[in-house]
Order: structure tokens, then sequence, then C-alpha cells
């Protein structure tokens, strides 16, 4: 399972689509605003009225939590009262682009807020529920104790084990018999949690907690969500989960245009495409087939080369089209050959892989190609040379015209088969960085 993380406001968002088929006998009054600046608030206030008539809360929106204890909410203003919109605008706009540090030492700038209705709900109580996957079972929490106090008494909080094969009324019984004592409406709570879990499951969740709601009759304020999906489901879950958006972690590298292009591609193919930028100015680049073969290689390279020289992870493996791996290709080379190494030396490109069980090397070959007669100017520019070691399905085909093409174009290759070891290539490309020709 590849667990990602989202956003609150796509997990209240989601929530919100599927709300009347999940949840028949509640209400859920979804009012939120996702925004990356002052003036990006005041916009949206155009279509979404409630923005200029109620308090409001702003907090940031970036995968990382305790935001009340890092003093990222902005809740009430002492001499003020509620937080209208003016005053929104402007903590936003005093906020972003900030260089922050949060209390568990992770640095980053703050980009995204979520606002959303001030809920004055005085002395209503705060519950706490939250869900996850694990290998033979799902698991449950509960506490009547929700928000900062959820962690204080923890002591408080029900666990159960979900088995796959329950029904739907072991299910209501498991969990109205250990809803917990505090809560005065045992029936209508273990009822909303049904739901939530039933909401959980189908919409292929991996971890969801609200913490905390608050249940005022049968209508369910949400004041905070925690959600993390099972990336495997996107096929099936693309029309129910909409527009969603994968963020970095606040404190992490933002992708650039092609690694989203690249991970775009993967959400959409049966094959298997990843691609990171680690050092734009390394001189070492890899075009790998398969995900054990990026380590291997990755790890060659940190030892012979040195970590700094390592310019990009990733792996292209899964049997991918021509297609698929020529657009990998181009991705990959736009990065290689977008600045001149700072040192004056020739980049290294090395093409690797283990012997392919079911990839058509050939095929996937002739998408490099493709690749190299569109870039080989530019490749030229920044002194490429390439070194290929591969095996499986019609290799030898492969690394002759791979040769071939690129001794057409200009550019220096030295290609290797399964009877050179996996690495070879690596401290082969090394003597010839130092030497200057190919060994």
């Amino acid at each position: 399972m590849a667990q990602k993380p989202i956003r609150e406001y796509s997990a209240k968002k989601i929530l919100a689509k599927h709300w009347n088929t999940y949840f028949p006998n509640f209400k859920y009054p979804f009012s939120s605003a996702l925004v990356h600046s002052g003036d990006d608030l005041v916009e949206q206030s155009k279509e979404k009225n409630w923005l200029k008539k109620t308090g409001l809360v702003v907090k940031p929106d970036m995968l990382f939590g305790k935001r009340g204890l890092n003093r990222l909410v902005l809740l009430k203003n002492k001499s003020a009262g509620d937080i209208d919109l003016k005053l929104a605008k402007e903590w936003i706009n005093a906020n972003s682009q900030k260089e922050t540090t949060l209390i568990c030492g992770t640095k980053g700038q703050l980009n995204t807020f979520i606002v959303e209705p001030f809920c004055n709900l005085k002395k209503a109580p705060e519950y706490y529920v939250a869900f996850s996957v694990e290998n033979d079972c799902d698991l449950l929490y509960m506490s009547a104790f929700g928000g900062v106090e959820v962690e204080e008494n923890w002591d408080s909080v029900k666990e159960l084990r979900i088995a796959p094969q329950s029904t739907d009324t072991e299910l209501n019984e498991l969990i109205y018999n250990n809803t917990p004592k505090e809560i005065e409406n045992k029936k209508q709570f273990a009822d909303l949690v049904f739901c939530f879990y039933q909401f959980f499951k189908n919409l292929h969740f991996s971890y969801l907690e609200f913490n905390p709601f608050i249940l005022d009759g049968n209508t369910v304020h949400i004041l905070d969500v925690v959600a993390r999906i099972d990336d495997t489901a996107r096929f099936l879950m693309n029309q129910a989960w909409g527009d969603l958006e994968f963020p970095s972690a606040f404190g992490e590298k933002e992708p650039t245009a092609i690694e989203k292009e690249i991970q775009t591609m993967d959400e959409n193919s049966g094959a298997s495409l990843k691609l990171s930028l680690l050092n734009s100015e390394g001189i070492v680049w890899t075009l790998v087939a398969g995900g054990g073969a990026s380590v291997v290689f990755a790890d060659s390279i940190a030892n012979l080369w040195g970590a700094s020289e390592i310019a990009n992870y990733g792996e292209y493996s899964g049997n991918p089209s021509k297609e698929e791996t020529y657009c990998y290709t181009m991705g990959v080379l736009k990065l290689m050959t977008a600045q001149k190494d700072p040192k004056g030396r020739g980049k290294v490109l090395i093409i690797g892989g283990s012997i392919a069980n079911f990839t058509d090397v050939a095929k996937t070959f002739d998408g490099i190609i493709q690749a190299f007669r569109e870039m080989h100017v530019q490749m030229k520019e920044v002194e490429t040379r390439i070194f290929v070691r591969r095996g499986g399905p019609n290799y030898e085909i492969g690394l002759k015209n791979i040769e071939t093409a690129a001794s057409q174009l200009g550019l220096p290759i030295e290609v290797h088969g399964p009877d050179t070891h996996l690495t070879d290539i690596v401290r082969k490309a090394l003597i010839t960085q130092k030497e200057g020709v190919l060994v």
C-alpha cells in the first residue's frame, strides 16, 4: 500500500462530496476555503459569502500537526473578538512565504492556508475518532476527550480491532458496546462512527482522524482532520476523489514541473515511473530500470563518486511503453542539460538495470533513442558520456540499436550486456571521467 497524505481541505471536500451517501441521518455544514494569500482569500469571498458574515478560523494546511502549539492558528482577537475577513487577510499576508521553524525543528515556508467559520459552541464536548489500516485488520480509536486533550487522556481512548470478515451488524455492536461511557448519546455516536468507518473503507483511506469533532444534535462540526489515502487505488477513485492534490510535506523541496509530469504519468500507467531530482549540480545522471536496481546503482555511485554527485533518483519498470519511456527519458535529459557543470566537467548518463523478466529492452530503448535524437545537441553542450548495462528480452537488439544511434548522433557511448556486473559501468564511468576517454 502506498500511503499519501492529503490536505485537511481535500479530506473535508471529499467528505462533503459523499456525505449524503454515507451519513443520511446527519448534517455536515461544510464551509471551507483553501488560499495562498490574503488577496486570494478576498477573491474567494466574492463567491463564498460566508467569509464576510461570520467569525473565521485560519491555519496552515501543509501536512503538519500541532498548529496550535506552534502558534499558527488565528482563532480569536483579544481586542476585536471574532476574526473577520480583514484580520484574516492581514494575518495570511503576514505569514505567507514566511520562513517558519516548528517546535519539532522542521523549517519551511508557509504558503497554503485553510479558512473556515469559527464554531462557537460553548462547553460542547469535543470527541476524537481515528481509523488506520493494518496488515490483518483495521484499527478504530474513540475518545470522549478530543482536541489537545486526547494526548493527555490517552488511557481513555478505546482501541478496537475490526476483522476483515466483520458484518455490519457485528461492527455496529462492537462500536456501540465500546463507546466511551462519558458520551451521553451512545446510540447516535456509535451510528456516526459506523458511518465514518464505511466512508473510510469505501473511499480507500489508509488513515483518517477527526480530532476534534462536535456532535450538536444531528449536526456534525468537524474542526480538524488528518488523512492519508491508498494511492494504489487511484485508478478506481479518480472520480470519487476528484481533483486531488498530493502536496510535498512541510519543509520538503517542492517538486519541479518535470517531476510532477512524471508523477502524473505514473498515476495513469500500469508501469512504474518514478523520478526525484536530488542535486541539479550533480554530474552523474541515471536511467535505471527497476526499483531494486535503482537502490544498487545509487549506493554504488555514492561509494565511488560521492553522494553529492548523484543528480537524480528513480526508475522506469513494469514494461513501460515506448512512448512512456520516451517521455520519462525526455524529463531526465531536460533536467540534465539545463545547466553546465560549474566546475567544467562533463555529465555522465548511466542507463542500467538488472536482467529483465518481461520488459522488452529493445522497445524501451527505442523510446530512449527517440529522446536522444531530440536532445543530442543539448547533450553535447554539457559533454554527456553514456554508459549502458542491460539484459533481458531482446537486449542484444536494444544494445545494438542504442549504440548505433548514439554514435550517429556523435554521443560517446559504451554498452554492456548481462555478462558485465550490474554496477561495473559506474566504475568504468569514473575512470572515463578522470582520463577523458571511453575505456
